[in-house]
């Protein structure tokens, strides 16, 4: 029986590149001269650190457009609400969305079965299992939730036959 899994997975080797080409822009441009605007990566997730707001939001830019150019999708980072931390600077933290939660997997079954295709849905653990018995049917399932464009970016893996 073919099935497919859907998963929602982040190349944590694109973050560290796009986290570091940030840093490294930060560092050179004219603009953030002597501010002590840092960005950095921690298991947690991405931190910006700045001296006042302004400086924080153009930070923020400059990481997503390094993140969106390594093909890293802004719906994989969550978070980025700016709060002071003391001394007028500024911090901002993103957290990193790994796997699908059980409330957006159930959102997500509830979406496939509103398809009316002949597949089933089975939750496993921080993944989806699809499986029918036409492949013509899971491919119609994949491009069903591709026009849905979930809050998650959603992967297809493990197309079998």
């Amino acid at each position: 029986m073919p099935s497919f899994d859907i998963v929602s997975q982040v190349d944590m080797q694109e973050v560290r590149n796009a986290v570091d080409q940030a840093s490294r822009e930060i560092v050179n441009r004219y603009d953030f001269k002597g501010t002590q605007t840092t960005v950095s990566l921690s298991d947690d997730g991405i931190t910006i650190n700045a001296d006042s707001d302004g400086r924080a939001e153009a930070a923020i830019d400059v990481l997503q457009s390094k993140l969106v150019r390594r093909e890293v999708s802004l719906k994989s980072i969550s978070g980025g609400e700016l709060k002071p931390i003391g001394g007028g600077r500024t911090e901002a933290v993103f957290t990193l969305n790994q796997g699908i939660a059980q409330d957006a997997a159930k959102e997500l079954v509830k979406d496939i079965k509103g398809l009316k295709a002949k597949v089933q849905v089975a939750i496993q653990g921080d993944q989806l299992r699809v499986s029918g018995k036409k492949r013509d049917d899971l491919q119609d399932v994949i491009a069903e939730i591709k026009a849905l464009n979930f809050r998650l970016p959603l992967q297809y893996i493990n197309f079998r036959e």
